[in-house]
């Protein structure tokens, strides 16, 4: 029996593809760990150091240096941008299409009507002549402005005004009107309405949007589901695997935004808690399919906070050391990111950048990987390993660990 493991710093990059001068200029010279290690004097992370961290990073510095004993590479985004949706989509072996932008105006008023016809209260709130919705007085309907622009519609619900599952029924409804990849839903403890409208942002022409952390919603009591828009669960590993008999946890913010018809999903967002949990699974199961999102890392990026990013990734470093000596010797371990989110590059948003692969396997024989064309190989060696059909997506790499 044996288990494979796939951890997701979320927003670790390792350097700016080379499309970004042409299709992201505003990312040119991201290098999300570079910076990161530049402006924390001592940062060490001996257990990501000794899987490799530095040689997929291509750099040393006085504290961390490349490892003789690791099994490593790199992995282009195929999807288009950097987002979390889609490289999680990729992850699990979705060959991601081109995708659409559009902001929110173009289906508020009929996003409204549908509401209204539903039974929910729905007033307009105007900021710099563009519009927003408020629903239900405790709900605000409007553009992601995080995530590349028109890719995502966010349902922002102060949960102390309206449950969660009711904030979820006009997320559904939202999703059935706009067709942007992600209608997202979330909310928090400790926030109002007019918490809300204090961080409305009209950060470029045509969106409008409540700038999210600044409004507080991710500091107490955090719940979020996406909904995604053209992704097919049916082709992706977690659902291949899972109805093949192997054992699927998601744990994390994937648990969120992947489809696992035939596993189990736990939704999780502090960095110590969802790596104790892996760790708890790992030990209750000697077969199974386990992917882990490491979010708060994310967060920080978005904050543009170095250190409270470099805090995260020593917490994750530190659980992850204690996840190696819980696995046996046919086990397999991967570290990996879905993009970057460079805290130092100017923007709070993603960037577009190579992510890294560090291996773990014992006994497997150090060496470099390559260069992989998308994330979707993770999801494909995957399959590999268990002997189930490929995903649609993505070439395994199982060579390299056997």
């Amino acid at each position: 029996m044996s288990r494979f493991i796939i951890i997701v710093l979320d927003g670790f990059g390792m350097g700016a593809m080379e499309d970004v001068p042409r299709v992201r200029p505003a990312d040119t010279g991201a290098h999300t760990f570079r910076h990161i290690a530049e402006n924390t004097p001592g940062l060490k992370l001996p257990t990501l150091e000794k899987l490799g961290l530095m040689n997929a990073a291509g750099f040393e510095t006085e504290w961390m240096k490349y490892s003789d004993k690791a099994l490593f590479g790199r992995a282009q985004l195929m999807h288009s941008g950097a987002d979390t949706f889609m490289g999680h989509q990729e992850i699990m072996g979705t060959h991601p299409d081109k995708v659409f932008a559009e902001p929110f105006k173009l289906r508020i008023d009929q996003t409204k009507e549908l509401l209204e016809s539903h039974g929910h209260k729905v007033e307009e709130y105007h900021f710099e002549g563009e519009r927003l919705l408020i629903v239900d007085g405790a709900v605000t309907v409007a553009d992601n402005i995080e995530c590349d622009p028109g890719q995502a519609v966010n349902v922002e619900a102060a949960i102390d005004y309206i449950d969660f599952e009711k904030a979820l029924e006009i997320g559904r409804l939202v999703r059935t009107v706009t067709k942007v990849p992600r209608v997202i839903v979330f909310g928090g403890s400790e926030v109002s309405i007019e918490d809300m409208l204090a961080a409305v942002e009209h950060p470029r022409p045509d969106y409008l949007g409540v700038n999210a952390p600044k409004s507080g919603c991710y500091n107490k009591n955090y719940h979020c589901i996406h909904m995604g828009f053209g992704v097919d669960a049916n082709v992706q590993a977690q659902t291949i695997l899972g109805r093949s008999g192997v054992p699927v946890f998601l744990l994390g913010k994937v648990a969120d935004v992947v489809e696992n018809p035939a596993g189990t999903s736990i939704s999780m967002v502090e960095t110590k808690a969802v790596l104790e949990r892996t760790i708890e699974i790992v030990r209750a199961h000697d077969t199974g399919f386990i992917c882990t999102n490491v979010q708060e890392t994310d967060l920080c990026g978005h904050r543009e906070n170095v250190p409270a990013y470099a805090e995260r990734l020593r917490t994750a470093d530190e659980a992850i050391g204690r996840l190696l000596p819980e696995l046996a010797p046919q086990d397999v371990l991967i570290v990996m990111a879905d993009h970057g989110n460079d805290p130092t590059i100017g923007h709070p948003h993603h960037t577009r950048e190579c992510v890294p692969l560090l291996l773990y396997k014992q006994g497997a024989a150090p060496g470099f990987i390559g260069l992989r064309k998308t994330l979707s190989d993770a999801g494909a060696t995957a399959c590999d390993f268990f002997g189930v059909p490929a995903p649609e997506n993505g070439e395994s790499f199982l060579s390299y660990l056997r």
